[in-house]
């Protein structure tokens, strides 16, 4: 069976709530014994707060999960004694037993939302000026919100951070291959071909193209049919909803895309 790797938000949940046939399309993976592993670059939620989510939407999440947060957390673990940190307060609990600085080894960012300001900025700005590493929990542009539409994502801070201190950021989350690697992993699936499924071309979608991924472009999150191009339509398979996105996997099962 094809190892699925599959985005959070815009695919699964859109804003705080369930996209439409949810628990259908998880119902039909699970009954076809596909592989699969919920991915998200979300730096608002962890895994826990992922598993929560499904349960209070009727469906076990009795399937991998992983996201950004989580992923920075082993990385940063792994690899440095102290670190500074900014994100969200909802998932600041992920890095509760690391030893937190003022004069860190690393700063580690993830999304603020409307608390980004200009002392926060220099602040991070003047670690990094001081030897600290950055570490990004993703790059994302933007995201879509569902009352407001577009808003900025932590990304466009993160690169300011990069130019003014002319260090580049060491990417967790997507599009870092690493990510999708880790993900694959925890299903089994190293060295097989792989279908993602995303609402995001450049940080789902694109990056497969190195990695021998097939992706299929749902259009329930932040990227518009108007904002296609025939290069995005020849590149990968689009749906307008879950039960189309089934529909493609079937016919992709059924000429054996993961080679076995």
């Amino acid at each position: 069976m094809i190892p699925i790797l599959i985005d959070m938000d815009g695919v699964l949940r859109l804003g705080e709530k369930p996209a439409e046939y949810l628990n259908e399309f998880i119902d039909f993976l699970k009954t076809e014994n596909f592989p699969f592993c919920i991915v998200s670059n979300s730096t608002f939620t962890d895994k826990s707060l992922m598993q929560k989510f499904f349960e209070e939407n009727g469906v076990a999440a009795d399937f991998p999960i992983m996201t950004a947060v989580d992923a920075a957390y082993f990385f940063v673990k792994e690899n440095y004694s102290s670190i500074a940190l900014y994100c969200s307060e909802s998932v600041k609990h992920v890095f509760k037993d690391l030893k937190l600085s003022e004069t860190p080894e690393a700063v580690v960012i993830g999304d603020l939302g409307e608390a980004w300001n200009f002392e926060i900025m220099n602040d991070i700005f003047l670690k990094a000026l001081n030897g600290a590493k950055i570490v990004a929990m993703q790059k994302n542009k933007f995201w879509k919100h569902p009352e407001r539409g577009y808003l900025l994502d932590a990304g466009a801070f993160v690169s300011a951070i990069e130019y003014a201190s002319d260090k580049r950021a060491i990417l967790i989350g997507k599009p870092s291959p690493l990510y999708f690697q880790e993900a694959l992993k925890l299903i089994n699936s190293q060295g097989k071909r792989f279908v993602m499924i995303g609402d995001d071309l450049n940080a789902d979608l694109y990056p497969l193209k190195s990695l021998g991924g097939t992706g299929i472009l749902i259009l329930t999150g932040k990227t518009s049919p108007r904002n296609l191009t025939a290069e995005d339509r020849e590149n990968f398979y689009v749906a307008n909803n879950l039960p189309e996105v089934i529909e493609i996997i079937r016919k992709l099962n059924k000429r054996g895309l993961n080679g076995n």
